[in-house]
Order: C-alpha cells, then sequence, then structure tokens
C-alpha cells in the first residue's frame, strides 16, 4: 500500500501538474455505426476525451473516415475475441485453426478462456501487429493500445502488449490493481516492471455502470465524486439507439443511456466542479514516448 500511495503521489498525475484526473475513454469504436456517431457527437463536445476501435468490427471504416480531424484522440482497442451472437468478427492476419484465433465457425473465440486455452503467443502478436498496421494505414494516428475484454492481457500475451507499445510509441493501458484480468500476479508484476521504468501509469480504473435508467444519474454522480487521486480510465461504451438493440440486446439500454447522460453535459460539468482534469491519452502519450526513449 505505501508503495502504491508513493507511485500516485509522484507519478504521472504530479508530471501533468493535477492532483486528480479522469481519461473519459469510449471502447468498442467500430462495432456498430451507433457507437461511432455516439463517440464523435460527445468527442467533438468535449464530453468524452478519448476512445479505442476494434479494427476487425465491422463500421471500423467509420471511424478511419473521421481521423483526419488532428483533435479526435483514438486508440486501437486490441481485439483477439467475438462476443456477440449475430455479430462476429475473423482475424485479420489469418484463418489457420493452427493459428489458435479461430473457432469452429471461423470468427475470434466468444470468451478469453476459450482463447487461453487455445491461443499460440505468435500468432496473436502477428495479428495485433496487423491491426495496429491496419489502423495506421487507415489514417488513424494512435496514442494508446487497450485490450477488448482483456483477452490481450492473458499472462501470454503481457509482454507482446507491452512490446508493441514501446515499437508503435504508444500508452498501453494497463492500470493499476486492475482485478478483471486473467491473472491478477503476472498482471500486478508487469505494472510494478513499468514503474521501475518510469513509465506512466494510470492509478486506478472503473467503468460504464450496467444499471437501470432510474439509476444512472446518481451512480455517475457517486463515481465522479468518489475518483481517487491520480489519474483514473474510465472505460465507457457510449452508443447510440439502433444496431445496438440487435446486437447486443441485454447491454443496449445501458450503453444508450450511458450516452444520453453524457450527451447532456452532467458528467462534464461534475468533473468541473469537483476540479477534476479531463485528459485524453495524447495527454500521456507525451510522457511514454520520453520515458521509452
Amino acid at each position: 500500500m505505501v508503495r502504491r500511495q508513493a507511485a500516485v503521489k509522484g507519478g504521472l498525475a504530479a508530471r501533468l501538474g493535477v492532483r486528480r484526473a479522469v481519461i473519459l475513454h469510449v471502447d468498442d469504436l467500430g462495432l456498430c455505426e451507433g457507437a461511432n456517431r455516439a463517440f464523435l457527437a460527445l468527442a467533438a463536445e468535449g464530453h468524452v476525451t478519448c476512445g479505442s476501435v476494434m479494427v476487425p468490427a465491422p463500421c471500423f471504416t467509420g471511424i478511419a473516415a473521421a481521423a483526419e480531424d488532428p483533435a479526435l484522440d483514438i486508440g486501437v482497442h486490441l481485439t483477439l475475441t467475438s462476443e456477440w451472437p449475430h455479430c462476429r468478427w475473423r482475424p485479420l492476419s489469418t484463418a489457420r485453426a493452427a493459428s489458435g484465433l479461430i473457432d469452429a465457425d471461423g470468427y475470434f473465440w466468444r470468451d478469453v478462456d476459450a482463447l487461453a486455452r487455445h491461443v499460440v503467443p505468435e500468432a496473436a502478436e502477428a495479428e495485433l501487429r496487423t491491426q495496429i498496421e491496419r489502423a495506421i494505414a487507415a489514417g488513424i494516428r494512435p496514442t494508446h493500445i487497450d485490450a477488448h475484454m482483456a483477452a490481450a492481457m492473458l499472462p501470454a500475451l503481457l509482454d507482446v502488449h507491452v512490446r508493441l507499445a514501446h515499437e508503435y510509441g504508444v500508452v498501453p493501458v494497463l492500470p493499476r490493481g486492475v482485478r478483471f484480468v486473467p491473472d491478477a500476479r503476472r498482471y500486478d508484476a508487469c505494472v510494478a516492471a513499468l514503474d521501475e521504468a518510469g513509465l506512466p501509469v494510470i492509478d486506478a480504473f472503473r467503468g460504464t455502470l450496467p444499471v437501470p435508467a432510474a439509476e444512472v444519474q446518481a451512480g455517475y454522480a457517486r463515481v465522479i465524486a468518489g475518483l481517487p487521486e491520480g489519474v483514473t480510465h474510465f472505460a465507457l461504451h457510449c452508443t447510440a439507439p439502433g444496431e445496438i438493440d440487435l446486437i447486443a440486446p441485454g447491454h443496449a439500454a445501458w450503453r444508450c443511456n450511458e450516452y444520453a447522460l453524457f450527451a447532456s453535459g452532467a458528467v462534464s460539468a461534475w468533473c468541473e466542479q469537483g476540479g477534476i482534469a479531463r485528459i485524453g491519452y495524447r495527454d500521456v502519450q507525451q510522457f511514454w514516448l520520453g520515458a521509452s526513449a
């Protein structure tokens, strides 16, 4: 605990010159046009600060087409799973079952456990590299990489994750103390190594609240008010109504409710009232590039 507190006090927030900051980050760009529309609208108003795109997903080109806007802060949502029943995607780098990346139908595995049982790390690295390269070729200037469903946080892939971050000059989104990762001990060791190397590490993680509509405003207000000192990554899934109702009927309501709340400006106002800086990964990337070099 002493080590963690020291890291927060002398870490990324201190370099940024803030006490509390939040990265308002929209995951799953490229999933559908509603996800793309929501992100672009919120980013234009400053209500979210950045997002990451699933390059193999069906609506990747919608984000790539918008990437000419230099104000957009976009990363690559490293994707090795395809979880939805009626909207699925395949690897970009291979169609070979021997890669360990695909199920019997030729798509990515539906969950991380299945991926972990079959993954060939070399094939996974080739796929993740292809996703980053495809994003760059499409005109995206990625600032960071993060892991869809924590798949690229598997113990066998953590070194790959960090190596790609160094190679492409992008921040690896590996916050302290995350517990939804496949192997917390290995994950903590990886984060500690980044700390020891003087690389910027995000201090805390928060995520979308899958709550009924009546609880959305109060729930998110509590999250913002309770943000700890340091820099917190807030993983959001804001989506405009439409295709999401068919793709993920069990998730659609809370994704759309989250979008409506952020579009109202309420979260931005709460951050301002609480003296919480809103930052993106472009702000962090400068420190990653300096320390990585």
